[in-house]
């Protein structure tokens, strides 16, 4: 495919104000609740470069293709604005309602509302009755595919007609670059969210590769380079890409935050510690800029991933600092429901279960927000099991059977919802039952059952993939299965489930400690060195007063001198 000519969107752009001109606008607008007022940019207005071809009058192009640029990082208000500016100087250019479509949509993340979807058809329906030529017709209709008949069929149904259009529209029109870009979503927003082959992933991101080649700048190449292999079998093919993309996008909060899924994948905390930190402070800029009477949701997304990886460093201090900063917050914005609990349930349980401080756990309560808990029952499943881990361990058995019982119910609810989105969080909360249930049996000397459970939580977890939203589950079976090995006195058992889990998921704190402690007991002090060595690497440059980096350096001092 031919590269691009970039223009570059930069905020000066926020200048230029529209006339009116001799087009009219269509009566049926004023029916339809637009986002609008100024584009809200923090920074300098950066967000990558791109020319895409199908804009309208000459005039607009450049704000076109801003909203665009927009678009592919995931500003979905802002780019709904930078497109209507361009319906209300040319209401007669069809791909200006199609920005739209696209931008309520929402293809990575999660289905429309009712009201999106009932603007996202009457949007479409104006569009469809203006003039346009073959290639714009296409467009229209490939995102029509996915609101026609919203009311009747379902929206993965509806993704994957958008996702076969659009692969027509890139083989059709081979030299259109957009068009691949925007095939390789909807290959993502089609992709399996529990399985582990990753067709879909594979695909999408071969194409996005050479296209990357000959526009390095390109937002949405990278975007959803970074969304495609944020995978633990792929996530090696997108380090290079996950550096570049803050760069390509400065401006944006998700783009700053983003690389941080590659980092956390490989297990390099301080670059997503740097990522997150960037992105919150552009995401409070944001939040400020829009006068937001809630907090942005990328922030909490932003510092969920910063506790995590601070947590794999063993600084409890830092981690401690960014969980401060939201523990009172009640209102957030109401984009992104899903990122915005999430973090205010997983936060205070990894802080408790990542440092085995059962006491702590059980005395965790649900933040106080505006908004009912029981809409989310995957986030509130996360409190509960964190607080009945902590139960089991100090031997409140009965509190342990409530939660199990509670548990149980959260799962029930997630089914009934009957919504295929939430296939991932139904099965990390059967994860949970099982993982409670192995440990009250193992606790209670049913060593057998409570071993098997284990076993059957750990084959589960090791078929599901992780939910984007999180950059980790809060303790992973696989971890708690080679921690009951070790109470077995079973080390060389323990050794081998605790690399299985490093070789997904490298350079956990706990992960490693367990190895450690799994190989010394089995006799293989030179492993366990290694392993200890790499614990107290890892917690370089942190505060940390963590117990198990204190017995790490004893045992590498006492091994050193023994030789």
């Amino acid at each position: 495919m031919k590269s691009l000519k970039p223009i570059t969107v930069v905020f000066v752009l926020l200048l230029c104000f529209f006339n009116c001109k001799k087009n009219k606008p269509n009566p049926a607008l004023a029916s339809i609740d637009f986002q609008r007022g100024d584009l809200l940019l923090c920074g300098d207005g950066q967000f990558g470069e791109l020319k895409f071809s199908l804009s309208c009058d000459y005039e607009t192009r450049e704000t076109f293709d801003l909203a665009v640029a927009l678009l592919h990082s995931f500003q979905y208000n802002e780019s709904e604005k930078a497109f209507v500016k361009v319906i209300d100087e040319d209401p007669n250019c069809p791909m200006a309602y199609w920005g739209v479509a696209m931008s309520i949509y929402h293809a990575a993340w999660f289905p429309p509302t009712e009201a999106d979807l009932i603007k996202g058809a009457a949007v479409l329906k104006i569009a469809k009755g203006l003039a346009m030529d073959n290639k714009q017709r296409d467009y229209i209709n490939a995102i029509d595919a996915f609101y026609t008949d919203w009311k009747t069929i379902d929206h993965k149904t509806r993704a994957k007609r958008f996702e076969v259009k659009m692969e027509q529209i890139y083989l059709k029109y081979t030299e259109d670059i957009e068009a691949a870009i925007f095939y390789s979503l909807a290959l993502f927003s089609t992709r399996d969210r529990v399985g582990k082959d990753f067709i879909n992933e594979r695909k999408a991101g071969k194409i996005l590769e050479n296209l990357f080649v000959e526009n390095p700048n390109h937002p949405g190449i990278a975007h959803y380079i970074i969304h495609n292999y944020d995978n633990p079998v792929l996530a090696k093919k997108g380090l290079e890409t996950a550096r570049r993309y803050a760069d390509i996008a400065p401006s944006s909060a998700h783009a700053q935050h983003m690389p941080s899924h590659i980092f956390t994948r490989l297990g390099i905390w301080q670059e997503s510690i740097n990522s997150n930190l960037q992105s919150t402070e552009s995401a409070r800029c944001y939040t400020e800029a829009a006068a937001l009477s809630g907090s942005y949701f990328e922030e909490l997304h932003g510092i969920d991933y910063l506790v995590y990886a601070y947590l794999q460093k063993g600084d409890n201090d830092n981690a401690e600092l960014q969980y401060n900063l939201i523990k009172e917050r009640k209102k957030f914005h109401p984009q992104m429901l899903m990122a915005s609990t999430y973090p205010l349930a997983a936060i205070p349980a990894r802080l408790a279960l990542e440092n085995k401080d059962w006491k702590k756990a059980t005395t965790l309560k649900l933040q106080d927000i505006e908004l009912n808990w029981e809409d989310f029952p995957w986030q509130e499943a996360i409190h509960h099991f964190a607080v009945a881990l902590g139960a089991v361990n100090t031997k409140d058995y009965k509190i342990v059977e409530q939660k199990i019982e509670i548990l149980k119910i959260l799962h029930q609810n997630l089914i009934a919802q009957n919504d295929k989105t939430k296939a991932i969080p139904i099965k990390l909360v059967e994860i949970q039952i099982k993982t409670v249930q192995a440990w009250l049996s193992f606790r209670q000397n049913d060593i057998v059952n409570g071993l098997a459970l284990m076993k059957e939580a750990v084959e589960i977890e090791n078929k599901t993939s992780k939910h984007p939203v999180t950059p980790g589950d809060v303790l992973p079976a696989i971890e708690l299965l080679g921690d009951m090995l070790l109470e077995l006195n079973k080390p060389k058992e323990a050794l081998l489930v605790f690399e299985e889990n490093l070789a997904v998921r490298p350079n956990r704190f706990n992960g490693i400690y367990g190895a450690a402690i799994a190989a010394k007991k089995s006799g293989d002090l030179n492993k366990a060195t290694l392993y200890f060595n790499q614990l107290i690497q890892l917690s370089e440059n942190s505060s940390s007063d963590r117990a198990e980096l204190l017995e790490a350096k004893a045992f590498v001092k006492s091994n050193l001198q023994s030789i």
